[in-house]
């Protein structure tokens, strides 16, 4: 008995680091690079105090994910009349603005970041939207998807951040690409985005919100 009990816990013991993997926890070298992120970033724009990149919650569906910027491409595509393959620099070519917005989760906890990016209606305006689109899909490298309307995402005048308090994303926050999706919560916020399509599908319902979260996601709610 005291054999199968010690037998057991070893393999508890070997299992934990893949079990965990995905649930939260950081390697050290990931640890050291946000470490050494937080130690240069901005902490207070215009008289305003900032969160830090630390005081985030890693609670994605499949851990930090690692994209190869040399083969990465940002597709534009469905309901448009020019479907667009970016590369990250031609992405980094549109005009870039910054704002303070914070991220509310479900998770009760919530961090104020200066983000820098590109508006997505300077995007979607060089994909030469589709008058019968009215809802865009985010899509992520581990397969994490939401939408949000079009007329939404035009009227907060919505970015798509490759900067997070003046220093580049770090993989562990969405490299290259987050959407900021001001006023909504952060399952809205995706990480990692591959594709953005267009589409007339006002019903879409993306990883949780097929789960039962609510497909608004207001914050006021």
């Amino acid at each position: 008995m005291y054999v199968r009990k010690a037998l057991f816990l070893l393999v508890i013991i070997t299992l934990l680091p893949t079990i965990f993997s995905g649930c939260g926890l950081l390697n050290q070298q990931s640890s050291d690079q946000l470490n050494a992120l937080a130690a240069v970033e901005v902490k207070n724009y215009e008289g305003r105090d900032l969160s830090s990149i630390l005081d985030f919650h890693e609670n994605s569906i499949s851990g930090p994910q690692k994209i190869d910027i040399s083969t990465y491409l940002l597709k534009i595509d469905g309901l448009v009349a020019n479907p667009q393959e970016l590369t990250y620099n031609q992405v980094l070519s549109h005009k870039p603005y910054s704002k303070v917005v914070t991220l509310y989760c479900v998770e009760n906890w919530a961090v104020t970041i200066l983000w820098e990016g590109f508006l997505m209606k300077d995007l979607l305006d060089a994909a030469k939207v589709d008058g019968t689109a009215n809802t865009v899909i985010f899509h992520a490298v581990d397969g994490y998807t939401t939408s949000i309307p079009l007329q939404t995402i035009l009227d907060k005048n919505m970015i798509l951040a490759y900067k997070i308090n003046g220093v580049v994303l770090p993989p562990e926050r969405g490299y290259p690409f987050q959407l900021v999706a001001e006023d909504k919560l952060g399952y809205k916020w995706i990480k990692w985005i591959t594709r953005i399509e267009l589409s007339d599908d006002v019903n879409y319902k993306g990883y949780w919100e097929s789960k039962g979260y609510d497909n608004t996601a207001d914050v006021q709610k």
